[in-house]
């Protein structure tokens, strides 16, 4: 799956949402994407939009998409992983 799939799958995700700014929305800073990660709580984290770019991130958003389609309980995108395994994924695409 290449960039421009990627981002069709955070667009329609989003466009879901549309007209639904909440506070949260506010603090994402220009350049990043707030997601929702974690099995039983969610956490929200607050990652740079580069990361669609990597492969591993992009078998996230697949795993998103087979569990929850483009209706995301948060509000927001939700990603289907512990939040150590989000964390640990997070730290290795910052790192190369």
């Amino acid at each position: 799956m290449g960039i421009a799939h990627a981002k069709q799958k955070l667009q329609r995700t989003l466009s879901a949402r549309m007209g639904m700014v909440s506070a949260t929305s506010i603090d994402v800073p220009k350049g990043h994407f707030a997601v929702y990660v974690g099995e039983t709580h969610k956490k929200r984290f607050v990652i740079p939009i580069s990361y669609l770019n990597h492969p591993l991130f992009q078998d996230l958003l697949n795993r998103a998409e087979e569990e929850f389609g483009f209706d995301h309980p948060m509000g927001g995108l939700t990603i289907p992983c512990s939040e150590e395994y989000f964390i640990t994924l997070t730290s290795a695409l910052n790192c190369s």
